[in-house]
């Protein structure tokens, strides 16, 4: 079996793939305090917990946008596993045309959306992915990557307007009730989800006008559950689409190595 993971500075999502079955994943927190070692027992728990064995695996890819991370998720896979996991990066071979300035630079996280996305849907595509930062990602009519935006995430700005204002308490964003809020922390609650669903239509139709097309719109993220009830724009939920992708990305390495 091929286990493949997202590091990114908030979370880390676990896949596990029996060929190009998707038997299970699963979500943690990310933390830099924590050794190699915490994580190899992190990881064996939650293999037990889904069903599986060390054993049962014999390979592993991962992408990472938290380099302090990377190293340590990369030590942890050798001390439980005794193989050492695939990095997307510099040499690995995606299949994805990118056509920024600077396809290096391009977070291995997105490289993965976006070759997941293309395995289930139809391109053009437009890929919104909540969570540290908001990132969308348009894909054009050949599924070639044309580039991204990238906005602050729902939690970090609330969390950013109370610790500027001192008078504004902290208020976690939650589904509010209507767009006019009667005390603080609802308004603020207004502000933030209702805030970031227009801010989510805005982008999408304005990048449906430069892509000069009508796109379907894949979005992932623990936030996506909270902001999509509100957006006014058709949209697909998705969480696995960077799982796929980065199992994807692995057959065509390991066929390239053959």
């Amino acid at each position: 079996m091929l286990l493949v993971f997202v590091i990114r500075n908030d979370k880390i999502a676990f896949g596990f793939f029996d060929g190009d079955i998707l038997k299970g994943h699963a979500t943690v927190g990310a933390s830099t305090t924590k050794t190699a070692d915490e994580y190899a027992i992190l990881l064996q728990s939650i293999l037990s917990f889904h069903g599986f064995q060390k054993e049962d695996f014999d390979s592993a890819i991962f992408a990472s946008v938290a380099p302090a991370l990377t190293e340590t998720l990369r030590e942890a896979v050798r001390l439980l596993f005794g193989f050492r996991a695939h990095l997307i990066g510099s040499g690995i071979k995606t299949g994805l045309t990118i056509l920024t300035e600077n396809p290096a630079e391009l977070g291995g996280d997105l490289v993965a959306s976006a070759v997941g996305a293309l395995k289930s849907y139809t391109p053009p595509l437009i890929l919104v992915d909540f969570g540290t930062a908001v990132t969308f990602s348009a894909l054009d009519d050949r599924g070639a990557f044309l580039g991204c935006a990238i906005a602050p995430g729902v939690s970090i700005s609330a969390t950013a307007l109370s610790a500027s204002a001192e008078l504004l308490p902290h208020a976690a964003p939650l589904a509010p009730k209507s767009v006019i809020g009667k005390n603080t922390a609802e308004s603020m609650r207004c502000g933030s989800v209702f805030g970031a669903a227009a801010m989510i239509d805005g982008m999408l139709t304005r990048m449906e006008e430069q892509m000069a097309c009508s796109a379907t719109v894949v979005c992932s993220g623990e936030e996506a559950a909270l902001i999509l009830p509100f957006c006014r724009h058709a949209t697909t939920r998705d969480d696995t689409v960077a799982l796929v992708g980065l199992s994807e990305i692995y057959k065509r390495n390991k066929r390239k190595a053959q």
